[in-house]
């Protein structure tokens, strides 16, 4: 999409092809350029060098440490950085938890937490899902008790899907405080430090290998009272926004241009018989109808950010976003495996992993299966595309 932007707003953008190109991390890139698994250390390593710059936290207020940029800014920033190829944020404390202590903590938890969560020093994680309560969350059975004395809660239960749990120092969790109120009424907001005794973090590998996601087990975990945000019993306030923040930056409208840019690029050079993949009638229609439905979510990403910009929040639309965006996220690693065919076979987990064996085609394609598998997850996660078309019917169409 072509936007007409101001001579600003076109300095902005230079500043910040510049900045990419001088400041982000040489053995990250190198890291990417080979396929490699990335550490803690290497996503922290471009999370401290914007931060140093103050470009961390493109959406916070600037009184909370937020660099005070226009919704284009915004936008022209998440288009670099996709165009750049940097790696993605960790979300759950920029865009995630955040937001909710800013929004609703005490002034206390604002100066403790915010400048950690901006400086990097704390990594976080959020405990919402649990076996039986994904997109029905409302249904949690983890629960805190209030001590007698009222200075702490002891917090017993288990969550799981829990990303990056393993490298985290905090973790933001859903848990039941009066089990007698209807589901959403009895709920509590609390920050765990996750070194605390009780706590249990145990390996989910993914269907691609990775490990990336956790079982969290909580055994009689002692949680002091001024950790928790919002009232007691009123979490499900603080759930529902930070919610609607995850759904909206779950699009991903900048990194799937990116990714269908790869798609072509691909397409270009595979052959198909004796002609490019691209040249195939049907591989292009797929290309043409993923461009068109990724530009239609452009716009309505564009007019979230301008609302956001009025001072409205993310309403109802961030579900058309979380369904859309994953979508096309999903279609995008499937016209890639597509393009790869028997090159991606050997990746498909299990193959490929003896001592003699080693990666056959093109660099490209060595992961395109580990990535497939991967993204099938995206329209599960921050509630599932089901449970968001429930959402739209209720709050957009008045079913």
């Amino acid at each position: 999409m072509n936007l007409d932007f101001s001579p600003e707003e076109l300095a902005f953008r230079d500043e910040v092809r510049a900045f990419i190109a001088e400041n982000y991390p040489a053995q990250l890139r190198g890291k990417q350029d080979e396929g490699g698994d990335l550490s803690k250390e290497d996503f922290l390593s471009w999370h401290k060098v914007l931060a140093k710059k103050g470009w961390i936290a493109p959406a916070w207020p600037v009184e909370y440490g937020g660099p005070g940029w226009t919704a284009t800014q915004r936008y022209i920033w998440s288009e670099e950085t996709a165009r750049a190829d940097c790696i993605r944020i960790m979300p759950f404390g920029i865009t995630m938890v955040g937001p909710v202590i800013y929004t609703f903590g005490t002034p206390e938890q604002k100066a403790r937490f915010l400048p950690r969560i901006l400086s990097g020093e704390d990594w976080w994680c959020q405990g919402y899902s649990e076996p039986g309560s994904g997109s029905d969350l409302a249904s949690l059975r983890t629960r805190a008790v209030l001590s007698e004395d009222g200075s702490h809660y002891i917090v017993n239960g288990q969550k799981t899907w829990t990303t990056m749990a393993q490298h985290a120092d905090w973790g933001f969790f859903l848990v039941r405080t009066n089990p007698d109120a209807k589901q959403q009424e009895g709920i509590s907001f609390l920050l765990i430090d996750m070194k605390t005794p009780g706590i249990t973090v145990r390996p989910i590998i993914t269907l691609g290998g990775e490990h990336e996601v956790n079982e969290v087990f909580l055994e009689d975990v002692k949680v002091p009272v001024e950790n928790r945000v919002y009232e007691e019993n009123k979490g499900w306030t603080c759930a529902k926004f930070l919610l609607a923040h995850e759904r909206t930056g779950i699009a991903g409208v900048a990194a799937s241009k990116r990714g269908i840019e790869r798609v072509r690029s691909i397409a270009s050079s595979e052959m198909d018989g004796d002609r490019p993949l691209l040249a195939n009638p049907f591989f292009r229609r797929k290309v043409a109808e993923l461009e068109m439905d990724l530009t239609a979510l452009e716009f309505t990403e564009l007019r979230t950010l301008a609302g956001e910009a009025a001072g409205r929040g993310p309403g109802p639309e961030s579900s058309v976003l979380k369904i859309k965006g994953s979508e096309i996220q999903q279609r995008i690693t499937e016209l890639a495996l597509e393009a790869a065919g028997h090159y991606g076979a050997p990746y498909f987990r299990g193959f490929g992993e003896g001592d003699n064996e080693h990666p056959i085609g093109p660099d490209w394609a060595h992961h395109t299966a580990p990535s497939y598998f991967n993204m099938r997850k995206t329209t599960i996660y921050g509630g599932s595309n089901e449970i968001q078309r429930n959402i739209i019917a209720k709050m957009v169409l008045g079913l």
